[in-house]
């Protein structure tokens, strides 16, 4: 990426500090708007997904965009290739489970394993941290949001 090509829109974990947001935190970033590109920290989840502050912090310099690490998306996955959570292989994850993809507020990917209740499929609140190589082994799922939900883009969930 150039120096003064901004990335796409989404989620993000920053590498180093950029204006007043400390490195190891997860924002959303919008490479547009009035008055410019900026950066939104979440506020709060729910059904473990980030819901994002209304006001961000303006991209300093376009180059400060270099110190942004592109994250997947929330949402639901499918395990394509069988791994562990982590180095202490807390949690082994099987073929073809489904899973849903969340955050920390320092970006730390986290796997929710949705379960089956009565005739609705529950989220828990509760989910297992993973190493970001782990990512890799996950594949994105296409689930249709319900009319009025906010949208696929979580910088709109409100």
């Amino acid at each position: 990426m150039a120096t003064n090509e901004l990335p796409p829109c989404g989620l993000y974990r920053t590498l180093d500090q950029i204006g007043g947001i400390p490195a190891g935190r997860l924002v959303y970033f919008h490479n547009h708007g009035d008055p410019g590109a900026g950066m939104y920290l979440p506020e709060s989840w729910t059904g473990n997904r980030a819901k994002f502050q209304r006001q961000g912090h303006l991209l300093p310099k376009p180059e400060d965009a270099q110190k942004l690490v592109p994250l997947p998306p929330e949402g639901f996955y499918r395990v394509e290739r069988q791994f562990h959570c982590c180095e202490k292989k807390c949690r082994l994850y099987e073929v073809d489970a489904l899973v849903q993809l969340g955050y920390n507020g320092e970006g730390t990917p986290i796997l929710f394993e949705p379960q089956w209740e009565g005739a609705k499929i529950a989220l828990p609140d509760r989910g297992t941290r993973i190493d970001f190589e782990a990512l890799l082994s996950i594949a994105p799922l296409r689930v249709l949001m319900k009319q009025g939900e906010g949208g696929a883009d979580p910088f709109f969930m409100h």
